[in-house]
């Protein structure tokens, strides 16, 4: 077995390219301080306590016509998750408005997914997190897929979890221990499903792998479940402040937050799952179960219009970049 050292990286970095690294556009790295376009170059060290421990923090959003939606909430959500987490922000997390554009930029694609991560940091392999210096950015510009509803136009097929519902602080963080999502979605993919979901120990809804889903019931309530045992989804709660400013009684008769048996789910109108890839999807099964009619209803599409005029429109949650 060969050696490596630095004179060797050349020839090396040709070997390490692969094919699906084409939809990595840029990175920054405040332990380069600076930006990289070479997928090859976008590493993190090994002993950066997010990669061996999972403490880290993330958040994933989008910009959409070269603009970033609703950079703001997801900063905001970042910092919450940081609290959560014990976790210090790094110097660089001030410039962070500045950062992201200039990533966003140096990947130079209109449409693109942005995930920024916060580390504890390198320092050592120890699970203890005051051997790392510094806490770390990361920011990863990459392809943005398209929304759910237009790649599956019929609706999205929904099974029950095994998986159990996660402790109400770690719920809260959107923290890169990820592994009860892994399960989930591979327990979709493994069922030839779209989505896995959960319930708590008392039966009542939580969310999916990566999304929260509501209902509207059979009295036209717009519901998602409490945010005692779920993230607060960026686009669940933007979706919210939607339907309460711009759909009448005659739509919806009201909009809030209520536990949620599978019971209600099978009874409701509308299974609706919202994500920043998916915006607005229309569930049409639970479990193999019909929801409703079993086919996209009218709530979704009014919530998915008012999302994607937001997403495009909305000077007020957009970051022009490009």
């Amino acid at each position: 077995m060969k050696q490596f050292d630095l004179t060797d990286w050349p020839d090396l970095s040709s070997r390490l390219r692969r094919p699906h690294q084409a939809n990595y556009f840029a990175m920054y790295s405040s332990v380069y301080d600076g930006i990289v376009t070479d997928p090859v170059l976008m590493m993190l060290p090994i002993d950066d306590h997010m990669v061996h421990r999972g403490d880290g923090i993330f958040e994933a959003l989008k910009a959409v016509n070269g603009k970033i939606y609703n950079l703001k909430g997801h900063l905001e959500r970042l910092a919450s998750s940081a609290r959560g987490l014990a976790l210090t922000m790094p110097e660089k997390f001030n410039q962070i408005n500045d950062i992201v554009t200039a990533t966003v930029k140096a990947g130079g694609h209109p449409d693109v997914m942005i995930r920024i991560f916060v580390s504890r940091g390198p320092g050592g392999f120890a699970v203890n997190p005051y051997e790392c210096p510094a806490s770390q950015l990361y920011i990863v510009v990459s392809t943005l897929g398209s929304p759910f509803m237009k790649l599956h136009p019929k609706g999205a097929q929904v099974r029950t979890s095994a998986i159990a519902a996660k402790a109400a602080h770690m719920a809260n963080i959107k923290n890169c221990n990820y592994a009860p999502n892994v399960l989930m979605k591979k327990e979709a993919v493994d069922a030839g499903v779209d989505f896995s979901v959960g319930f708590d120990e008392n039966g009542f809804l939580t969310e999916g792998a990566t999304e929260n889903m509501g209902i509207v019931s059979q009295d036209n309530r717009l519901l998602f479940p409490k945010l005692d045992r779920v993230l607060a989804g960026t686009t669940m709660l933007r979706l919210m402040e939607l339907a309460r400013e711009r759909l009448g009684g005659d739509q919806l008769s009201s909009v809030g937050f209520s536990d949620i048996t599978r019971a209600d789910i099978l009874q409701a109108r509308e299974f609706l799952v919202t994500g920043t890839t998916i915006n607005v999807a229309a569930a049409v099964s639970l479990d193999g179960h019909a929801i409703g009619s079993g086919h996209p209803g009218l709530i979704y599409r009014e919530l998915n219009t008012l999302l994607e005029q937001d997403l495009h429109e909305n000077k007020a949650m957009l970051t022009p970049v490009l």
